[in-house]
């Protein structure tokens, strides 16, 4: 019986979903019984395996939280908040047309080779915002024409295979009204892990995970991890996250719904929830916040080069002076984030550090960026920033041997190291919400522990 639902299941998986996942019967068993339940798949939930289950634990726990895997895959709602605003209508055959943007087109070409005149084109670009937006044509896109005796009624532009806009003439006011629409994707849960040779980026894309989900992985653990100054060779990760289809065909990953991160044989783990308020947030396994009132780091892998010492001989002045802070050293324009909340207490030159911009964060923490190349828009004095906004880009302004980014972190008024110092956390689940989460994560926890059990059984039967 079993293996006729494994049979059954493996239909409504893409074919190369399942070659990238490295699926074989054991492991197509196992998936079926651990894809998140729709619950599972609404609370964005992730949790550590501190303690590894036994076999028949694991078991017994699987089957509590089994689910009909295809009615998730086939019912269930998209869990990226755009997949979905509207179906595309079916074109009637007898009247839709179809011309591709060539280099130089513009609408009024592409008009007259529908047969429609210059009258055409006003009308419709006077219609509305949205329509005149249609004159920024790119070439290879496809606009489909709906005329009938002569007169335009419909125009469709693609803007990708997933997302296109219909005008639709408005009987009424003789205007045409545009639609917005999104094919649903289908998201699919995929388990990966990885092992850091050199670096995050090489080792995630030999695990097959995209830009966008490793820059997420880095920001899920950034709080804990240093991913310039703390990563070393072994440095384990392993993640469940979404992959997104249409018709069959991956789109795009979605969000990470478990994730792990070994980093010097500590283990650091994220679980994904969503309160009580709609929004996600990630968590710890005991219902602390991943977040930390400060990032670790200002500039997204940038190398450390000058570290905080208070008795350093300074590299132009050549005399003993205390170097408050850490310098990145990174390419010129490269953007700085505010490591927390906070107002803009300076901006502007301030001597040896050149160009500057001093945050503080209540009453009790201060930051300083140091050596600027420019500013964000907008960098006044009193204007509020959030965590890992773009204050600035990086530069060599003020007594500088190259482009870096000097940053100094304040506690009380007294100069910290940034590198070193214990980050104050935000704050925790909520207690009302606390028992719930844990009851989630137990789950999930078995869910992740059979993936990251099948996952290496699969690389061994493979050897």
């Amino acid at each position: 019986m079993i293996k006729e639902k494994i049979k059954h299941t493996a239909k409504h998986y893409p074919k190369n979903h399942l070659i990238i996942a490295g699926v074989c019967t054991a492991v197509l068993g196992v998936s079926m019984l651990v894809l998140p339940s729709q619950e599972a798949s609404a609370k964005r939930t992730v949790l550590e395996l501190q303690a590894p289950l036994k076999p028949n634990e694991a078991a017994e726990i699987i089957s509590q939280i089994s689910t009909e895997s295809k009615t998730q895959a086939t019912q269930s709602e998209p869990s990226t908040a755009d997949a979905l605003i509207g179906e595309p209508e079916e074109f009637p055959n007898e009247h839709w047309e179809t011309l591709t943007v060539k280099r130089g087109d513009t609408l009024s070409h592409i008009f007259k080779r529908a047969g429609l005149g210059a009258g055409d084109v006003h009308r419709f670009i006077t219609s509305s915002k949205e329509a005149k937006a249609l004159t920024n044509l790119k070439p290879g896109e496809n606009i489909h024409f709906d005329i009938e005796s002569g007169e335009l009624k419909r125009l469709k532009r693609e803007i990708s295979n997933i997302e296109s806009t219909l005008f639709s003439i408005d009987e009424t006011n003789n205007k045409f009204v545009a639609e917005h629409q999104i094919k649903t994707l289908q998201p699919f849960t995929t388990y990966t892990q990885g092992t850091i040779e050199s670096s995050l980026f090489l080792s995630a894309q030999k695990a097959g995970l995209s830009q966008k989900t490793t820059m997420e992985l880095a920001q899920i653990f950034g709080w804990d991890v240093d991913f310039v100054l703390d990563i070393r060779k072994g440095d384990k990760f392993s993640l469940i996250y979404e992959e997104l289809y249409l018709d069959g065909e991956k789109v795009r990953d979605g969000e990470i719904l478990a994730a792990q991160f070994i980093n010097r044989g500590k283990t650091h783990t994220a679980i994904r929830y969503e309160k009580a308020d709609g929004s996600s947030e990630f968590f710890a396994p005991n219902g602390d916040s991943m977040r930390k009132a400060f990032l670790r780091s200002p500039v997204d892998f940038a190398r450390i080069s000058s570290h905080f010492n208070l008795r350093r001989k300074h590299p132009v002045l050549h005399t003993i002076r205390a170097h408050k802070g850490t310098d990145y050293a990174a390419p010129r324009g490269t953007p700085i984030k505010a490591t927390g909340n906070g107002k803009v207490h300076y901006v502007g030159r301030k001597g040896g550090y050149g160009k500057t911009i001093i945050l503080k964060h209540g009453e009790r923490f201060q930051t300083l960026y140091a050596h600027m190349n420019s500013y964000a828009k907008g960098m006044r004095r009193g204007k509020s920033v959030n965590q890992g906004q773009v204050i600035g880009y990086v530069g060599s302004t003020g007594m500088s041997t190259g482009p870096h980014l000097h940053y100094e972190f304040y506690e009380n008024g007294r100069v910290r190291n940034p590198v070193t110092v214990k980050l104050p956390t935000a704050k925790p689940i909520h207690k009302s919400e606390k028992a719930e989460f844990l009851a989630h994560a137990e789950k999930i926890q078995a869910q992740f522990y059979a993936y990251a059990s099948s996952f290496e059984q699969t690389l061994a039967s493979a050897e």
